[in-house]
């Protein structure tokens, strides 16, 4: 009996064993799978916590973007605003610098043309010019229906006007018709009023040349005592170019009549004081009329003529290059005044009341009619 509770106590203790071990196995075994798993359920969520760690700071990251973008943009806007306003001002400040720079320049012509057109009024009052230019146009009219001799009145007729204005203190003489004695006769005074030689004038407006004008001339000068004697003509002949000394006439077209005769009247003036400071002096007498006579005194009369006409020529071309310039800058006046009112209509249309008011680009109101 007790041999049979050894063993039963050894089997026991055997089978205890037994399950001891297997159950030591069974829980290393159980221990290792849990490790296992912990270990993977710690990557998986550790990569799972990682990608969504990931994914919220790129959440983050691009939300940072564009909260910077917005603000960025945001501060673009702001600039350009700012910007905006500032163009604005200075445009305005522009626009009225232009007007007000265009609008002196503006009433600066207008003032100067007013003043010229109050000039050519005062000169169109003058009575001495009023009647002349009747005169001339209604002898203009009688040219035109072909009459040769209506021609040389009007020609006649504004030389003699012409003179008068141009040497007040001379005599003018009209020679009366069919009689002897060429058109015109100028008698020379000086601004002492001393009388000092008589200038003979033939007017022709003809369109042919004739060397009978000449012989006639010396003629008429003869006759009447003249010191000189002037063609006035409007065709020349081929060996002249504007005036020459021709056979002892001075032949010149009507645009040197003035340049001309101030020469000669000149060298009359200074003949005939040295003669009145040579008196009883033969000799001197003698030499002076031969000066005048002479080659000398042609020389010097047609080299005072030309600088004359230089004098002219330079004023003429100098008026004809202002007058161009005037009517330049008469255009780019009005270009920039119809510029300016260009973009500040455009700057209206955008900006609307809120751009200031410019009173000279403004349509005038009801009341102010």
């Amino acid at each position: 009996h007790q041999l049979e509770e050894k063993v039963g106590v050894q089997i026991r203790a055997e089978t205890i064993e037994g399950y001891e071990k297997k159950y030591q196995k069974d829980v290393e075994e159980l221990q290792l799978k849990m490790k296992t798993e912990k270990e993977r359920l710690k990557t998986e969520i550790e990569e799972k916590l990682s990608l969504e760690l990931l994914d919220l700071q790129e959440q983050v990251k691009e939300k940072n973007i564009a909260l910077g973008e917005k603000q960025k943009q945001e501060l673009e806007l702001r600039k350009h605003q700012r910007e905006l306003e500032e163009k604005q001002k200075n445009l305005e400040l522009e626009i009225v610098k232009k007007v007000d720079e265009e609008t002196r320049k503006i009433e600066a012509r207008v003032t100067e043309q007013i003043n010229q057109a109050n000039y050519l009024k005062e000169l169109e009052k003058d009575k001495q010019l009023s009647d002349l230019k009747k005169q001339i146009d209604e002898l203009k009219r009688k040219a035109e229906q072909g009459s040769q001799q209506t021609q040389g009145e009007v020609a006649e007729l504004g030389l003699e006007e012409l003179l008068k204005e141009q040497f007040p203190d001379d005599e003018i003489e009209s020679v009366s018709k069919g009689v002897k004695g060429g058109d015109l006769i100028q008698k020379v005074v000086s601004k002492a009023g001393k009388y000092c030689g008589t200038i003979l004038w033939e007017s022709k407006n003809t369109k042919n040349w004739s060397d009978k004008w000449l012989s006639k001339l010396r003629d008429d000068q003869r006759n009447i005592k003249a010191d000189i004697a002037i063609l006035a003509t409007s065709v020349l002949p081929d060996s002249v170019t504007h005036f020459s000394l021709v056979e002892n006439i001075w032949v010149c077209d009507f645009a040197y009549t003035v340049d001309l005769v101030s020469a000669l009247r000149t060298g009359i003036i200074e003949v005939t004081t040295a003669k009145l400071s040579a008196i009883g002096k033969d000799e001197k007498i003698e030499a002076l009329y031969g000066y005048l006579s002479g080659t000398e005194f042609k020389q010097r009369i047609e080299g005072l003529v030309e600088s004359f006409v230089t004098l002219r020529e330079n004023l003429d071309q100098e008026k004809r290059a202002m007058e161009q310039i005037w009517a330049k800058r008469e255009k780019q006046i009005y270009r920039a005044v119809n510029q300016v009112a260009g973009m500040y209509g455009d700057m209206k249309g955008i900006i609307g009341t809120a751009l200031p008011k410019v009173d000279r680009l403004e349509l005038p109101s009801p009341d102010n009619d």
